[in-house]
């Protein structure tokens, strides 16, 4: 085989063929980041890296749709370059960043930053621009020039739309630009100062709640203007068993909407935060045992299309403080397969096959970022990982910048071993051989 630039053959992989959904053992070879072939390959005569998966499981490349990298503002808590290095701990070949950085992306240069600084990195990054100017809520945002830009869909994460008009306009938009509004439902006329989910827990500890109907008001009116405008609502980090139904419902009659939810929605419920631990303080709040059994039937009959971290970095200081003052949110990125493996996939909660569609194949459609199969042509993006290899989770060897994460000490099960992209492959447990 002649010599030819950036070659990488992997040898003895369990490789996910997305026309049957099953993992079928084979090599891939890739010459200049693209796939020229999979199946059986000989190495004898093949010049340039050759990688042993040792019977892992390749995957397309894992995608997070809903990741804040606090790049441009807050470099102290993550960077780009950092929260690339979480995503490829993670799994990740691709993040979508949320616009509510200082200044917020609610522009084309903004946009054209986040690219730029993010162009020769391995992950992919999507920037997410704002509904309004300055994520505001009074005055719609240039969406039409950031989605020249390059940004892959509208959000004023953090915030709700809390104008009707507003956010009917915006969704005429995204079906005029054919993309989807990423939908923060909350009214903070029922969750501004309070701090957990309302419930007999938030009354025994004493903390203001924030009931589920501030997050169920909010999905009922953007699900009822996605109807009336014909645009594609996705619904934000879902946490309430009456906004799975209700989503249900609406799908069924044809509306425009999808959805997401956090592993920490499906994992933990708010008796959690009975420690006080500020890192189990997200918004929307962890919810009741109820909650977290309709996101788990919502995951399994499909309500639920996909699942994404809400990366959320924090700095130390921000979090060592009393619970009520402290700032919401939790870092994902590097949990979220170990915690997807022991609480979906032991439990036969979801197929890998299902899981796949929620880490891969669904956030690729509703975004349209191309296809993911690992076929001859294609971009060569995969992540290379096992279902079986236990581990305990340790913030201090994080890629992060931030620590603040509540699983510190778990026990996980299924590992990332590796993830390549646009030419480039990252491993810290699968060695390469160079021949020449």
């Amino acid at each position: 085989m002649k010599p030819r630039q950036n070659s990488f053959l992997f040898k003895n992989g369990l490789i996910f063929n997305t026309a049957n959904s099953q993992f079928e053992k084979g090599d891939i070879l890739v010459v200049e980041g693209r796939i020229e072939k999979v199946g059986t390959i000989p190495s004898e005569d093949f010049v340039g890296s050759i990688i042993d998966l040792q019977e892992k499981y390749v995957a397309p490349g894992f995608v997070d749709m809903h990741v804040h990298l606090r790049e441009p503002g807050r470099e102290d808590e993550e960077t780009i370059e950092s929260g690339v290095a979480a995503a490829m701990a993670g799994g990740f070949t691709t993040v979508c960043c949320m616009p509510n950085t200082e200044p917020p992306i609610d522009n084309r240069g903004m946009v054209e930053f986040i690219k730029k600084k993010a162009k020769n990195l391995l992950v992919a990054v999507h920037p997410i621009g704002a509904v309004t100017k300055g994520r505001r809520g009074e005055e719609l945002a240039e969406m039409g020039d950031m989605l020249d830009a390059g940004a892959v869909a509208f959000s004023d994460d953090g915030l709700p739309v809390a104008s009707s008009e507003l956010m009917r306009r915006a969704l005429e938009y995204s079906k005029m630009f054919d993309i989807p509004i990423i939908d923060h439902c909350e009214d903070l006329s029922l969750s501004e100062g309070r701090s957990m989910n309302e419930s007999f827990t938030s009354t025994q500890l004493g903390v203001y709640g924030i009931p589920a109907v501030a997050e169920n008001i909010v999905v009922a009116r953007d699900l009822m203007l996605a109807a009336y405008t014909g645009g594609h609502v996705h619904i934000a980090h879902v946490s309430t068993k009456d906004a799975v139904a209700m989503i249900r419902e609406a799908k069924k009659r044809g509306v425009r909407v999808t959805c997401e939810v956090t592993p920490h929605h499906f994992v933990l419920t708010d008796e959690v935060v009975k420690s006080f631990d500020t890192n189990t303080k997200v918004n929307p709040p962890l919810r009741s045992q109820a909650d977290v059994e309709a996101i788990l039937q919502g995951l399994q009959d499909g309500t639920i299309d996909v699942i994404v971290s809400d990366h959320a970095p924090h700095s130390i200081e921000e979090k060592q403080v009393e619970f009520d003052v402290a700032p919401f949110g939790l870092i994902g990125m590097e949990t979220s397969f170990g915690l997807i493996v022991k609480h979906l996939l032991e439990p036969k909660v979801l197929t890998p096959a299902q899981v796949i569609e929620k880490i891969v194949l669904n956030p690729a459609r509703i975004l349209k970022l191309g296809s993911k199969d690992l076929t001859p042509g294609n971009p060569a993006d995969f992540t290379v990982f096992d279902m079986d290899s236990e581990w305990t989770v340790d913030v201090n060897h994080f890629k992060s910048k931030s620590r603040n994460c509540p699983f510190h000490g778990w026990q996980l099960r299924g590992m990332i071993h590796g993830v390549f992209n646009k030419g480039q492959w990252w491993s810290e447990s699968l060695s390469s051989t160079k021949k020449i």
